[in-house]
């Protein structure tokens, strides 16, 4: 059946199909628009675990989302699709976080990991697999770009997005990163791990094409995350939760601050979402949830600004999605709908003349 006739029989007003692909579509990714990458990997994470089976969570609560979209009624018929979630790249996550828990604890109770060359041994193999980790994504996310797929990341945390922005970096030249995140993610080689969630934005900055990462709801850093921004001379801007919430107090209204946030991006942008940038409430089994941050409209009302601006949504990662015990879905519905709205806001900045 071609995709033409899939959109004549299919009716977005109907519970989904579970047999089909996210968001109950009936689309391939090689008929949809755009494709999503899931990279189940929560390997260097330092408070708790789980976002490695945010993919999962996120493709089975997405059957519950609506799929009117009201800046964009027929969103549904351009297609979206995930991709097949890499059943290695998962079995490899688990064993790696096991070697990593024992580097994590021994750091905690205050042995000298340097001085352990089993220890050493078990943080070489986790920095090796990263290496190969973020390889496998980039050539993922070149596989889809080059057919001329809009691609997006789900994860795993938020070490995962690097190989797609290296990606980017290859099919689009200069770009600027905006990243919704709780924490700066600038920490160099966090307790030891070269490509950590933690040090995502760092290690982003060493891309010569990111030009400018612009950061909101930014609630969580050390002193050497602050000195980093303070000394970029502009490549990184943070819009702290603190500051505009003070402005807010003020006076000073939301869409002004995004409109500030929206000036400090180049012309062409990828999202980075982490999950705990909104507000913990939405994801309280995120992996380091953090009090404060965005309303989950706030965050929407930046991204229709944002395609209303005409910079080019060019991708977008979500990640840090953690299912709650006991089969609790709250994260991943919030997650398919934020999913949802990410895959959106980047067709309607494709189709915008």
């Amino acid at each position: 059946m071609s995709k033409e006739q899939k959109i004549k029989n299919f009716d977005p007003n109907s519970p989904g199909d579970p047999d089909a692909n996210i968001y109950g579509l009936p689309f391939t990714c090689e008929e949809a628009e755009t494709v999503i990458i899931p990279v189940p990997w929560d390997v260097t994470v330092s408070y708790s675990d789980g976002t490695a089976q945010g993919p999962e969570a996120v493709f089975a609560a997405s059957f519950q989302v609506d799929l009117f979209e009201p800046d964009l009624p027929d969103a549904w018929k351009y297609g979206i699709a995930m991709d097949e979630i890499p059943s290695q790249l998962k079995a490899d996550a688990q064993e790696l976080r096991e070697l990593a828990v024992l580097y994590i604890d021994a750091l905690t109770n205050g042995i000298d990991v340097e001085k352990d060359p089993v220890l050493q041994k078990h943080l070489a193999t986790i920095n090796n697999a990263s290496v190969e980790m973020n390889a496998w994504v980039k050539s993922r996310s070149l596989f889809w770009m080059k057919q001329g797929k809009r691609v997006g990341l789900l994860g795993g945390d938020h070490s995962t997005p690097f190989g797609m922005f290296q990606a980017q970096a290859e099919m689009h030249g200069d770009f600027g990163i905006l990243q919704i995140d709780a924490h700066a993610d600038l920490r160099e080689a966090f307790e030891g791990f070269t490509y950590s969630h933690a040090s995502i934005m760092y290690n982003a900055l060493s891309i010569p094409q990111v030009k400018r990462l612009v950061q909101v709801g930014i609630r969580d850093f050390c002193q050497q995350e602050r000195e980093i921004i303070e000394n970029s001379k502009g490549r990184v801007i943070t819009f702290f939760d603190r500051d505009m919430r003070h402005e807010k107090y003020k006076g000073t209204t939301w869409h002004e601050i995004v409109k500030r946030i929206i000036a400090s991006l180049p012309d062409k942008v990828f999202i980075s979402f982490d999950i705990d940038g909104l507000e913990p409430g939405m994801c309280p089994h995120t992996g380091t949830p953090v009090a404060g941050g965005l309303e989950f409209e706030q965050a929407g009302y930046l991204f229709n600004e944002l395609v209303k601006s005409g910079k080019k949504i060019i991708g977008f990662d979500l990640n840090e999605v953690a299912p709650g015990p006991d089969g609790d879905e709250w994260d991943a519905n919030v997650g398919a709908r934020m999913l949802y709205r990410l895959c959106n806001v980047m067709t309607m900045s494709a189709i915008k003349k």
